[in-house]
């Protein structure tokens, strides 16, 4: 992902590219998680984070979920302490756009984050790219805190596997959390920030259209 000025530019070039990539191309509607943790009884905080392509789309979608708390944007997977977009970006420092997902487990599962991760935020079959973007820094991957998550992300990729929901195999990567670094101040709420920018439009404003489709139940319009 290139800085806001050249990404709008490029975006002419690949519009079309974008707008047929935004969606997440499953064959069929993506099931509940067989394996799963229980709703908790009472409201508290727990972390998520998840990678898939430009963080912008990713963070816009899970800023409209029930039961999400917070949502940033940021690094995690790489071996670069405190890195900076321009390290990021140049795709040595090992890390990839990646968004901390802070939610009440009391009103949602993560087993029920990562449906909607799977159904509407990315491409999970693409490897090192989501839509117009390509590099190890827009790679597919869930970062685990515990081995409850490593769990459930694992069956929940094995099921979706099974029943074939994808027309290729799920590339997403299933890894620890080591780090997560937050992304610089303009990365932030960047699709709210900035609904008329071309990337916004057609690769992450479908993604949002497509939760509201897709999970009503699960939708905030905040």
């Amino acid at each position: 992902m290139s800085k806001a000025s050249v990404r709008t530019v490029a975006m002419m070039v690949v519009v079309l590219a974008g707008a047929l990539a935004c969606r997440a191309g499953s064959a069929a509607p993506t099931p509940t998680p067989a394996a799963d943790e229980a709703r908790a009884a009472t409201s508290a905080k727990e972390t998520a984070v998840v990678a898939g392509g430009c963080f912008w789309g990713i963070q816009a979608v899970f800023q409209h979920v029930k039961g999400v708390v917070s949502a940033t944007s940021g690094y995690s997977g790489g071996s670069v302490k405190n890195p900076d977009y321009e390290m990021v970006s140049s795709g040595d420092t090992g890390h990839a756009e990646s968004v901390e997902v802070v939610y009440d487990p009391s009103q949602i599962t993560y087993g029920e984050l990562l449906r909607v991760f799977f159904s509407v935020a990315l491409d999970p079959t693409e490897v090192n790219r989501q839509g117009p973007d390509e590099g190890t820094q827009y790679r597919s991957v869930i970062f685990y805190s515990n081995d409850q998550q490593k769990q459930i992300a694992e069956a929940y990729i094995a099921q979706l596997n099974a029943a074939k929901i994808f027309g290729r195999p799920i590339a997403t990567q299933v890894v620890p959390l080591k780090a997560f670094y937050a992304a610089e101040g303009y990365h932030q709420n960047y699709a709210t920030l900035h609904p008329d920018n071309p990337y916004i439009v057609y690769n992450d404003a479908p993604k949002v259209a497509n939760l509201r489709r897709e999970f009503p139940d699960l939708y905030s319009g905040r």
